[in-house]
């Protein structure tokens, strides 16, 4: 690597620290765990939960980063602000480098339990009694994410409809079977329950 290759990347993981520091003033270098949390439009709550030596660096790295999933969901959602309420949130306990590995599977088990979908793909540690976790799970097929699709708008078109929208059958067509059929057909079309199966 070229001095100058390696000026660049020193400035921008200095960018990025500044960019951490203003989502937590109380990030620094010291050793011990890391948290990422966020909750989307919809009320999801999604974590990930890291371990590091020095976490103020290591967390630069993932804002440049692009190999581990949590990299691309930073660049994605980016960080949380007032104008971005849906983006990461940033803290950090501070833990001797032989309590590590330890600390860091009691996190990830304990943000799953509260309920997080968690963006970790084992459950901790550097060395042995690393295990894959649930959200290390095939990617979703063409019609999984149809089915999403189809659930995305439900609710959306339900939202409205429920807030701003009389719907109903026309005068001169109430007592015509088909339109009364359509109109049941079209409430179903509305009702998110009907997407929600599998997992």
């Amino acid at each position: 690597m070229s001095y100058q290759n390696f000026r660049q990347i020193k400035a921008i993981e200095q960018k990025n620290k500044q960019r951490l520091l203003e989502v937590n003033s109380k990030l620094d270098d010291e050793s011990g765990i890391y948290f990422l949390a966020r909750e989307d439009e919809q009320g999801f709550r999604y974590a990930y939960v890291g371990q590091a030596v020095h976490i103020l660096t290591r967390l630069a790295q993932h804002l440049s980063g692009y190999e581990q999933h949590i990299d691309r969901s930073l660049k994605k959602h980016g960080l949380y602000s007032e104008d971005n309420t849906y983006g990461w949130k940033v803290g950090c306990m501070h833990f001797s480098k032989d309590k590590l590995d330890e600390a860091e599977k009691y996190f990830i088990k304990a943000y799953a339990d509260k309920g997080y979908q968690l963006r970790n793909k084992t459950s901790g540690s550097q060395g042995e009694g690393k295990s894959q976790i649930a959200d290390y799970r095939p990617q979703k097929g063409y019609h999984d994410g149809l089915k999403q699709g189809r659930l995305n708008l439900a609710r959306e078109l339900s939202s409205i409809a429920e807030k701003h929208l009389k719907i109903e059958i026309r005068d001169d067509k109430k007592n015509n079977k088909i339109s009364q059929r359509q109109f049941e057909k079209f409430k179903e079309l509305l009702g998110t329950e009907n997407y929600m199966g599998g997992n």
